[in-house]
């Protein structure tokens, strides 16, 4: 089974939370914060405005974002976990 996002919504899979804080204390389960940096799987064809103009998406797939921390639906599929999010959402895309 495939998701084909619609519109300008955007497939994501967040990325591991970090296990050990910089000061190499491990954390617990409960102390982990959600992760904010996922990987874009699948994008949309993009939202028309109030013209009718197709306005084109900004992320692309493969692209590394930083999302808003709560929001967004989650997914499961073929065993992964997926967020569906609104390109509004996406607050930055990460660069190494």
């Amino acid at each position: 089974m495939t998701i084909r996002p619609l519109f300008d919504q955007v497939l994501i899979r967040m990325t591991e939370a970090e296990e050990t804080t910089k000061s190499g204390i491990i954390l617990a389960g409960a102390a982990k914060e959600k992760p904010q940096v996922a990987e874009v799987i699948a994008v949309g064809e993009g939202k028309y405005d109030k013209d009718g103009k197709l306005v084109p998406m900004t992320v692309k797939k493969g692209d590394k974002v930083l999302t808003r921390k709560y929001g967004g639906t989650e997914v499961k599929l073929d065993g992964e976990e997926y967020t569906l999010v609104s390109q509004d959402d996406i607050l930055a895309i990460v660069t190494d």
